[in-house]
């Protein structure tokens, strides 16, 4: 039985980053957005209020609970959780828009979220960010300033868990040095365009040429 919420080959790829917090995610997506206008970040819907310099449309799309369970009941959702009592999810009528249109997608995401997208489109690609040991991220966590004793000791406990399901990733990006982690998913990024799906897709009078 075909799943409702497949989604067909478009021209675009999908790309899933997952890492622990504090492994340095944001920062090296950043770059890799602002070096490549092809990629388009998927914005998350959330039920949370916003956070100290968060802009709606920006970093988040900020709904109302009410709003977020009727969208979910109207299958408009790749994947969504319950997190700490608020409502997290990727919206599946935006990612479809920028695949079809040729845009490669990324998604800043969970494991268990990119569990959830793995089962739907098989052949995105799973990258997980490793930082190069616990005591870094510990240090990053704590030169960051943001979070008290409590929640620094919350997401190293996390983190460990998080580890345990890089095996289920394609790639392995280990962020020591930022410049080559940069590389290294910039090389990723290349080789998932020439992937048969997307590369197909972008090509039909090619493929009519040689009558495949």
């Amino acid at each position: 039985m075909t799943n409702p919420n497949q989604i067909p080959s478009y021209q675009g790829s999908m790309l899933m980053i997952v890492a622990p917090s504090g492994a340095g995610k944001s920062s090296l997506v950043d770059a890799l957005l602002k070096d490549d206008p092809g990629l388009k970040l998927s914005l998350s819907t959330t039920t949370r209020a916003p956070r100290p310099g968060e802009v709606d449309g920006k970093n988040y799309r900020f709904v109302s609970k009410e709003e977020f369970i009727r969208e979910r009941d109207q299958n408009l959702f790749l994947e969504w959780a319950e997190v700490h009592g608020h409502f997290y999810g990727t919206s599946k009528p935006w990612i479809e828009s920028q695949m079809e249109a040729g845009s490669d997608v990324m998604l800043e995401i969970d494991w268990q979220g990119a569990q959830q997208i793995r089962q739907l489109i098989p052949s995105v690609q799973w990258i997980f960010i490793f930082p190069p040991s616990i005591a870094a991220l510990e240090e990053r966590l704590r030169k960051r300033g943001q979070d008290d004793e409590a929640t620094i000791q919350r997401r190293l406990a996390a983190a460990h868990v998080e580890l345990q399901h890089a095996h289920e990733a394609d790639f392995i990006v280990v962020n020591d040095s930022f410049e080559q982690a940069l590389m290294d998913l910039q090389h990723i990024l290349a080789s998932s365009r020439l992937r048969s799906g997307p590369s197909m897709a972008r090509n039909p009078a090619l493929l009519k040429r040689l009558g495949v």
